[in-house]
């Protein structure tokens, strides 16, 4: 059944019960034409708008810190004490464990004590080879008691390099008795407590999250992405250089606080068939927290000819929707359209209908397609009660 031959079946009942009686059916008095024919309908147009309309996507995204750390110990001791709260922000530095650092201490001093011993050697060695220098010149020492001098100079020099990379190396233990903060965020639950003994960076203490700003990761439909390439190509749709992001809770109410669109995957899932994709958004108070589901509303493209129509002007039928237009001979010609998203109260028709084309809005049960129709003159609104 073509497009058109439906129309008209499903009007043809409506317009019946709508002609003449009375006898009028046989041309008397009550007919206003051949067979009766009806007079033009009624109808109220509408100018089909052409204008620039602001686009939103709005996708299902999960926030996540945008630094999540695990904090390690970096030398093999026993934890003496925790320093902070569960759950509370740090500062990046702040002190989150102590290990016992008398062990530590103790090999500093030993470090400390042979960088002495081997300094005093190699000003020992020193010397000995200047004393022995101007003998060889004038002979009165052997080539061999000259090499040993010098080549013991040589090796107290190594000997004193290598004790001040055991001192580097003790202060270092030392200071990572302390285990600090490596990122400013909130803590995680403590895992060893006081007096385990930690064997160094194979042993998790605690994570820090980093929340302020705050990433929301979320996918893009692929079939989707390629619709929106295509609009972009055929200059229908334009996109901003950088998308602003607005973020809907459950409950409908807006985040406060506006982000950016800051990562798009090349690649499309093979389970999801989605791209990935990441918003940073500012989280100063803390009021999201990672995890939490969220809805991602992608802003900044337009539409910068976009046809819209009243919603109610757009009809269903077995081939999808269309509308009734006005042709030059004043009849009613159903056509077929393709309507895109919603714009307040209008449709957006992406295609079957050009701008300045004047669509019929009220009356449509009256008429069938190629029906003669009279526009009506716009209805004045009825003034409000106390107001002139």
């Amino acid at each position: 059944m073509s497009f058109k031959r439906f129309v008209i079946l499903s009007t043809a009942a409506v317009v019946a019960a709508c002609g003449p009686s009375n006898g009028s059916e046989k041309g008397g008095k009550g007919g206003h034409g051949p067979m009766g024919g009806m007079p033009p309908s009624e109808v109220t147009v509408i100018t089909a708008a052409q204008e620039a309309l602001p686009v939103s996507w709005e996708y299902v995204g999960q926030t996540a810190g945008s630094r999540e750390v695990e904090v390690r110990a970096r030398v093999t001791g026993i934890l003496v004490s925790r320093n902070f709260k569960e759950g509370e922000r740090v500062k990046k530095g702040q002190s989150l464990f102590t290990i016992d650092p008398k062990p530590f201490e103790a090999a500093l001093a030993r470090a400390v004590a042979d960088l002495a011993a081997v300094e005093a050697r190699l000003d020992q060695a020193t010397r000995n080879a200047a004393r022995l220098k101007p003998l060889y010149a004038e002979k009165a020492v052997s080539q061999k008691e000259y090499d040993d001098a010098v080549s013991a100079e040589t090796i107290g020099a190594a000997d004193v390099k290598a004790a001040q990379a055991r001192l580097t190396e003790a202060k270092l233990n030392l200071a990572y008795t302390k285990v600090e903060a490596p990122v400013s965020g909130i803590t995680t639950r403590a895992l060893p407590s006081e007096g385990t003994l930690i064997s160094g960076p194979n042993v998790l203490l605690t994570s820090v999250v980093q929340v302020d700003p705050i990433w929301i990761n979320f996918g893009i439909p692929d079939n989707e992405q390629a619709r929106i390439q295509k609009q972009v190509q055929d200059g229908s749709l334009k996109l901003p250089r950088a998308f602003e992001v607005e973020l809907r809770f459950a409950d409908g109410s807006v985040y406060g606080q506006k982000g950016k669109l800051d990562f798009a995957d090349v690649r499309v899932s093979t389970q999801t068939g989605t791209r990935e994709a990441r918003a940073e958004v500012p989280n100063p108070d803390g009021g999201l927290r990672p995890g939490q589901f969220v809805r991602v509303v992608l802003k900044g493209a337009s539409l910068p000819n976009a046809v819209t129509v009243p919603q109610r002007s757009v009809l269903e039928g077995p081939q999808g929707k269309f509308v009734y237009v006005v042709d030059e001979k004043s009849a009613a010609q159903p056509r077929p359209v393709e309507a895109g998203q919603w714009s307040g109260d209008r449709w957006v028709i992406t295609s079957g209908l050009k701008g300045g084309e004047r669509v019929i809005v009220d009356g449509v049960m009256k008429i069938g397609p190629g029906a003669p129709v009279k526009v009506a003159e716009p209805k004045a609104e009825k003034p409000v009660l106390g107001k002139k």
